[in-house]
């Protein structure tokens, strides 16, 4: 229980700091284009990373507490039996996904270290360690959700 607090916390804070960084790359964007400041050559680029950090941890906490789109209007039609069966292969093959995406991002992360970001200069691994951050973090609580099915699902 302690981990998965952690985990939720860790998740918390990532989105706040990349929400918080993106806000500010933006208003300094915007303030600099109406004085006579020229804008700063990496807002754009710190904006996109910003943007990119911040989806990656809040989408494990929209798993987390189920903040994503249900089709309810067709769910709702089908019979049970076949609701049992959507209830435990969704979350299933969603897992499945994210587990191969979470092992090509650590490719893709590997690739990326001797590149350099063109503007900022930093390693481009930084930038993309997002999409791990992303699958491994909506990996987690799929895992945890198809577990919970599983154990609520036996006789």
């Amino acid at each position: 229980m302690l981990f998965n607090k952690m985990i939720g916390r860790i998740l918390k804070i990532g989105t706040l700091l990349s929400t918080w960084g993106l806000i500010f790359t933006v208003l300094l964007q915007i303030i600099c284009r109406f004085t006579p400041f020229n804008t700063p050559h990496w807002t754009e680029e710190a904006s996109r990373i910003f943007f990119i950090y911040a989806m990656s941890f809040a989408s494990g906490l929209a798993m987390k507490n189920e903040f994503y789109v249900h089709l309810d209007m067709f769910y709702n039609r089908l019979p049970e039996r076949i609701k049992k069966i959507l209830n435990i292969t969704v979350p299933t093959m969603s897992l499945i996904l994210f587990v191969v995406m979470a092992i090509y991002a650590i490719k893709f992360v590997i690739l990326g270290i001797p590149e350099k970001s063109p503007s900022m200069g930093f390693n481009m691994g930084i930038a993309f360690f997002g999409m791990f951050i992303m699958s491994a973090s909506i990996s987690y609580y799929l895992l945890r959700k198809v577990m919970k099915i599983i154990k609520n699902t036996r006789p």
